[in-house]
């Protein structure tokens, strides 16, 4: 048999630090899955939620469980814990946490105040002057330039304070597109899909995803088992999924419903 113990924590990494702590064990030796990514929600103020993981234990080896709000009622009491082999656990479940689930306002309400455009401009207009709105609400001196093709739209902002509007690990960009992405596709009826680029974030994002995905594939390939990557949104499952689509030794899968969902590469048997 095996078990696992939870841990929450302001990101992962605080999680991570939390079980080894309680656990006594060091970083690189940890066995874990991520539940929950957690989400700084809307700007870090709605629908904000902690990251969890789940630490795999074990069969030969005992540790006695000590933290008081983790695990089942046996953890909490003390209780010996086995510790599974090492393996890389994939689980194909519905994701708990999306990061925006709690985000539920009224949309007419929620853009009240918002002049200058109706809902029957075109995507490009609409959208464009939406973000200006937001942006303008953060920071001085930003500049859009839109790029329009058959189904996508490229915002790319200049200017202004690009750390406030990137965010911590791009969280505050990725909730700004998320916004604009309702307001364009609510009034339109082919969905498009939109990006928000601040300088060359976009492109650095991309070409590390790319590499991260390369890595995750050899060790998938040289270990024989599947190996998943982060809760990640449709934009960064979709660069994974190309850069990995003439790999012939791989397979990708998205797992999950939500917002957010786990990327897992398979080796191809």
């Amino acid at each position: 048999m095996s078990s696992t113990l939870e841990f929450d924590g302001k990101d992962v990494d605080a999680a991570i630090l939390t079980a080894c702590k309680e656990l006594g064990v060091k970083k690189e030796k940890l066995k874990y899955d991520v539940i929950s990514y957690g989400s700084t929600g809307i700007f870090g103020l709605v629908g904000v939620k902690k990251a969890r993981i789940k630490v795999f234990y074990r069969n030969n080896e005992k540790l006695q469980a000590t933290s008081g709000d983790v695990g089942d009622e046996r953890e909490k009491n003390g209780a010996e814990v086995e510790i599974e082999n090492d393996v890389v656990t994939v689980k194909d479940e519905e994701e708990k946490d999306d990061g925006f689930s709690d985000v539920t306002p009224d949309f007419e309400e929620a853009m009240e105040g918002f002049k200058g455009y109706t809902f029957d401009d075109p995507p490009g207009i609409l959208g464009k002057k939406a973000l200006q709105r937001i942006i303008d609400l953060i920071t001085t001196d930003a500049m859009i330039t839109v790029n329009e093709k058959e189904d996508e739209l490229l915002f790319n902002i200049t200017g202004g304070n690009t750390a406030v509007l990137i965010g911590r690990r791009g969280k505050t960009l990725e909730a700004i597109q998320y916004i604009i992405e309702k307001i364009i596709n609510k009034h339109h009826k082919d969905r498009i899909r939109i990006q928000i680029d601040v300088g060359e974030y976009l492109k650095i994002k991309q070409n590390n995803l790319v590499e991260l995905a390369q890595r995750m594939a050899e060790k998938a390939v040289k270990k024989n088992k599947p190996f998943s990557i982060g809760k990640l949104n449709s934009y960064d499952r979709r660069i994974i999924h190309i850069a990995l689509k003439n790999n012939k030794q791989v397979k990708t899968m998205s797992v999950g419903k939500n917002y957010y969902r786990r990327l897992v590469i398979f080796p191809k048997k």
